[in-house]
């Protein structure tokens, strides 16, 4: 358990040094001072705007972050060579793997809470509601980083950097999309299309399940049992993945 620990902690730190993380949340702050403006600029909906534009700013950039670092966090120690140092010392590949996981998610947290405080000193500072369903959907969001980081490293443990982002990019949309693909295949009068449809829907992870950001802006509060369920799906897939992860990286000579 300390080995996980001491990787997880120094890819926190490693992480913290890296200038893009401070560039996009410059970008979250930019982002969020833009809703302000568009608010502005809308009477009655001034509320719904904010709160659209700042969760999408915490989602997007967690998702650059998730993508764009979690695709390196193996390919970068094989490319250093620094692999040949931490496979000889007395740490099982499952326990890199994991650390280097679990210190990119520390990233993700650090830097949603860091967003979200600015976020809601935004709506504090402009008289604005906050709604309960504000923290479901951001915890949701932190699950969905969650997942999108094993997609990533899962990738990466097998793949080039290049590869891993446009698999991992290509997952996250279909991720997204894949309830209306499903909805349009059931209309279609081909078996094949639902068949590939139905495969895609149940193989593929469900995005838009972690999506809350239109009832969090409409003020609608998510049922505990949903937010529950979703959270509970998020994680097994995500756990499926670094388990995957693990394997396939065992598996590999350096």
């Amino acid at each position: 358990m300390w080995p996980i620990v001491v990787i997880a902690s120094n890819t926190f730190r490693e992480n913290l040094r890296d200038k893009i993380l401070y560039n996009l949340l410059l970008f979250a702050v930019l982002l969020m001072g833009a809703s302000m403006l568009l608010a502005d600029l809308t009477i009655l909906e001034h509320y719904k705007i904010m709160t659209d534009m700042g969760l999408a700013a915490i989602n997007l950039v967690g998702v650059i972050i998730a993508v764009f670092v979690g695709i390196g966090l193996v390919s970068k120690e094989i490319e250093r060579r620094t692999i040949y140092t931490i496979v000889a010392r007395p740490i099982s590949r499952a326990q890199f793997v994991v650390g280097k996981y679990l210190g990119l998610i520390t990233t993700l947290v650090v830097n949603v809470l860091v967003m979200l405080s600015v976020f809601l000193l935004t709506l504090w500072g402009y008289h604005a509601p906050v709604h309960w369903v504000l923290v479901q959907a951001v915890q949701l969001i932190v699950v969905e980083l969650m997942l999108i980081t094993a997609i990533a490293l899962f990738f990466s443990t097998f793949s080039s950097a290049t590869l891993s982002a446009i698999f991992t990019i290509g997952l996250y949309i279909i991720g997204h999309v894949t309830t209306d693909l499903r909805g349009l295949a059931q209309k279609s009068h081909s078996e094949a299309v639902k068949v590939v449809a139905n495969g895609v829907y149940y193989l593929c992870p469900n995005l838009d399940m972690l999506n809350m950001k239109g009832q969090a802006a409409l003020g609608i509060a998510i049922p505990l049992s949903y937010q529950a369920l979703a959270t509970t799906y998020g994680l097994l897939y995500a756990g499926m993945l670094i388990v995957g992860a693990c394997l396939i990286f065992q598996q590999r000579d350096f």
